[in-house]
């Protein structure tokens, strides 16, 4: 009863942590998806070949700096809220990096992020599964506890029985022997 009290609280806690990292890994990828959307928009693409243009150059740069810095402090914001290092590491290289390094930061992200969604599902799947049987092991050890107590009354109600015929046939024995 106690493992199973343990196993409950155990797995209630996996739940509360699984849907809080579910959530935490949502608003992730949305600010992730947001700036994915800034960086690889119509206005960005447009810039990016606008800075291969020499006369453009300096202009484009300032552009390209403005949509880097409007990226980088949304991610920046987001990190800041939920406390996650890694969207801050992602920040701070948008305001560094070129698009190609930032879209591929993006995306092992992005991937590493749906790599642990499954790995929290398989571990949330094997709590419940270990759950269930527990369930159902306690389950056979209760009606095979209720089938030995039920025996264990018949063979006492056998035993009273024995016993009282014993002290009958005693009994029938004693006067036998007076007579």
């Amino acid at each position: 009863e106690q493992f199973l009290m343990m196993l409950k609280e155990k797995c209630s806690m996996t739940d509360q942590e699984w849907e809080q990292r579910q959530k935490t890994r949502q608003e992730e990828m949305e600010a992730v998806s947001k700036a994915l959307a800034i960086l690889s928009g119509d206005d960005a693409h447009d810039l990016f070949t606008r800075t291969f243009t020499p006369a453009l150059l300096q202009k484009d740069s300032a552009d390209q700096s403005s949509r880097r810095d409007r990226a980088s402090k949304l991610l920046s914001a987001v990190a800041a809220r939920l406390h996650n290092p890694r969207i801050a590491t992602l920040a701070y290289r948008i305001g560094l990096d070129a698009f190609t390094r930032v879209k591929k930061a993006i995306d092992n992200m992005i991937a590493q992020l749906l790599k642990e969604k499954g790995d929290e599902g398989k571990h949330r799947d094997f709590c419940v599964g270990e759950f269930n049987q527990n369930e159902l092991q306690t389950e056979k050890k209760a009606h095979k506890k209720s089938d030995i107590e039920m025996k264990i009354e018949t063979l006492d109600m056998a035993i009273k029985s024995l016993a009282e015929a014993i002290e009958g046939l005693k009994s029938e024995i004693a006067e036998m022997q007076v007579q």
